[in-house]
C-alpha cells in the first residue's frame, strides 16, 4: 500500500490524520462497523439493545477475544478507553459523548451507557476509527498521548504490528488468533512511503504498489490511471469521512481576531477558479461547514456568504485599518498548508497569489505532519492554514470539535485550532446535544451552520472528491461509506 504522508502515531485512539487512520484500521476492531448505506453492523460487540426512553444503550461484547499480546478483551478496556482516551485526548469525543454520564460493566462482556438524554449520534461514532478501544493493560497509569504503544500498537484487529521504519514502510502481518476464524487471507500489509507523486504513480503501474487512499496520485495523473487497464479509479468508501479543504484562521491575535479580515480573504478567492485549477474541476465550491452530501443537516440557501469581489475584499480590509501601503501591501501574514500530499501545496500557492490581489503578502511555510501539528494545536504559532476536514457523517461528530469553544484542546489535533470561542455558538452546540427530538437537533445544527458562516473562523473552499487507487489484482474491496478504513480482513490479491 501507499500510504497518504509519514503518520505521527500508529492508534487513532491519540491520532486522528488520515495517514493514521489507513494503518489504524488494520490493527483495531471497533465495537460496531458500518456495511452499506450506513448500516451498523456487530464487531466486538455482538448486539446493542438501547432502552425505551433513550437513556441507556446495553452491549454484548463478542467472547474469546484476544489483544494481540495474549491478553483478553473486556468491557473494562471499553471503560477505560471512554474514561481516560476518548474523552481526555479525543479531538470529537467530548461532543459526541456528551450525552454520557457513565459507562458501567456489570460483568466482562457486557458494557452499559448510562445516559443524560437520548442521544441521535453515539451508535455512529463506535467504529475503529473514530472511537478506538485501547488496551487497557498497556496504557492505564500512563500518559495516553507518550505511551510507546502508540507507534507499537497492540489491538484486537486483523493483522498485528511487526516494525515501523520511519520514512520507509510500516509492516503489519496476518494474525493468527483473529476472532473472525479463517480471515484476514492477506499475509501481510506493507505500506511504503513514496513522498513524490511522480513515483508513486509509478509504483502503481509496475505494480510495486496494489492500493493506496485518500488521492494517492496526483490529479494530473488521474486520467492516466483511468485509462490504465492494471488498475482501477474508486470514488466510493469516503461517505463517512465526508472530506473537505477548509481554510482556517487563528482568531486569537492580528489581524484575523478581526472578522472584517476574515470575510474580506474569503471575498478575494474565486472559489470556482479554485476547484478548477486545483482540483481539475472535481470538487464542488463549498457554502457551508457541512457538505451537501449531508442532505439532512445541510442548509441550502440563506446562509451569510462571502462571493468572490476583490472590491469588497479591499474595502473590508481599508474598514478593518489596513489601507496599502507605498509597496501595495496592506498587511503580511503566513500561510501553513497540511503536509498531506502535494494537493495542499498546490492550494496554499492558489490561496497565496488570490490574497496578493488584494495586497495581502502571504508567506507559504512547509513542514512535516508532526511540526504542523505542533505549530497548530500546541503552539497556536499560525496566521491561517489550509488544511483538510472531515465531516463523519454528522454535525455533532465533525463541526463541535472546531466551533465549540470546549474543544480548544491543547496537543489535540484536529480539535479547534483556530481558537473560536463564541457565547452564541456554545449555546446552540449544547442545545443540540440535549435536545429532546432528532428534529430539534437538525434545526440546531443548522443554526450552528449560519452562526458559523457569519463569525467565519474557518470556511469550506471546496467539497473534496476523494479518490483510491487499486491494483486489478486485488480482490473484495470493501468500497462501503467507509471503505477506505476497510480492515482488510476479505481483501485478497489475485495472481
Amino acid at each position: 500500500m501507499s500510504n497518504p504522508g509519514e503518520p505521527n502515531v500508529l492508534t487513532t485512539g491519540v491520532g486522528q490524520a488520515g495517514a493514521v487512520l489507513a494503518v489504524s484500521s488494520k490493527i483495531f476492531d471497533g465495537l460496531l462497523r458500518y456495511g452499506e448505506n450506513f448500516a451498523l453492523e456487530p464487531e466486538l460487540a455482538t448486539a446493542w439493545v438501547t432502552s425505551a426512553d433513550g437513556k441507556e444503550i446495553r452491549f454484548t461484547l463478542r467472547p474469546n477475544v484476544r489483544w494481540h499480546d495474549g491478553a483478553p478483551f473486556t468491557s473494562a478496556d471499553v471503560k477505560f478507553s471512554f474514561e481516560q482516551v476518548w474523552m481526555k485526548v479525543h479531538p470529537r469525543a467530548r461532543a459526541t459523548f456528551a450525552a454520557v454520564e457513565a459507562v458501567e460493566t456489570p460483568d466482562p462482556l457486557t458494557v452499559v451507557f448510562k445516559l443524560r438524554n437520548p442521544s441521535g449520534v453515539i451508535l455512529s461514532a463506535l467504529n475503529s476509527t473514530e472511537s478506538t478501544v485501547l488496551p487497557k493493560h498497556l496504557y492505564e497509569g500512563t500518559d495516553i498521548l507518550t505511551n510507546p504503544y502508540n507507534v507499537k500498537p497492540v489491538g484486537t484487529g486483523p493483522f498485528r504490528f511487526v516494525e515501523w521504519v520511519r520514512g520507509e514502510r510500516i509492516v503489519l502481518e496476518r494474525n493468527p488468533d483473529y476472532w473472525d476464524t479463517g480471515k484476514p487471507y492477506l499475509d501481510r500489509v506493507i505500506y511504503r512511503m513514496i513522498p513524490d507523486a511522480t513515483a508513486r504513480y509509478a509504483a502503481f503501474e509496475s505494480g510495486a504498489v496494489h492500493l493506496g487512499v485518500h488521492s494517492p496520485i496526483s490529479i494530473n495523473d488521474l486520467a492516466r490511471a483511468e485509462k490504465n487497464p492494471a488498475l482501477r479509479v474508486e470514488f466510493r468508501g469516503y461517505e463517512w469521512l465526508g472530506s473537505s479543504i477548509v481554510g482556517e484562521f487563528n482568531v486569537r491575535r492580528p489581524p484575523f481576531d478581526d472578522v472584517r479580515v476574515r470575510r474580506a480573504v474569503v471575498h478575494a478567492i474565486d472559489l470556482q477558479a479554485f476547484s478548477r485549477v486545483t482540483m481539475r474541476g472535481i470538487g464542488k465550491p463549498g457554502t457551508s461547514p457541512v457538505l451537501s452530501s449531508q442532505t439532512k443537516f445541510f442548509v441550502e440557501s440563506g446562509l451569510a456568504s462571502y462571493p468572490f469581489d476583490r472590491a469588497k475584499a479591499e474595502a473590508l480590509l481599508d474598514e478593518a485599518g489596513y489601507p496599502r501601503k507605498a509597496d501595495g501591501k496592506r498587511l503580511e501574514i503566513t500561510l501553513d498548508w497540511l503536509p498531506f500530499g502535494e494537493s495542499f501545496q498546490r492550494f496554499g500557492e492558489f490561496l497565496k497569489q488570490s490574497l496578493k490581489a488584494v495586497g495581502i503578502e502571504a508567506t507559504l511555510r512547509s513542514q512535516d505532519l508532526p511540526q504542523f501539528f505542533r505549530r497548530v494545536y500546541s503552539l497556536n504559532d499560525f496566521d491561517f492554514i489550509v488544511t483538510h476536514h472531515s465531516g463523519f457523517a454528522d454535525p455533532q461528530i465533525g463541526l463541535d470539535r472546531v466551533f465549540w469553544s470546549k474543544a480548544i484542546l491543547k496537543d489535540v489535533p484536529w480539535s479547534n485550532g483556530s481558537g473560536y470561542a463564541s457565547p452564541a455558538m456554545d449555546r446552540l452546540i449544547e442545545a443540540a446535544h440535549i435536545a429532546a427530538t432528532e428534529d430539534q437537533r437538525v434545526a440546531l445544527y443548522k443554526q450552528v451552520q449560519a452562526q458559523a458562516q457569519l463569525d467565519v473562523p474557518r470556511f469550506t473552499l471546496a467539497e473534496n472528491r476523494q479518490y483510491t487507487i487499486v491494483s486489478a489484482r486485488v480482490r473484495d474491496l470493501d468500497t462501503g461509506v467507509i471503505g477506505i478504513y476497510d480492515s482488510l480482513k476479505n481483501t485478497w490479491l489475485a495472481p
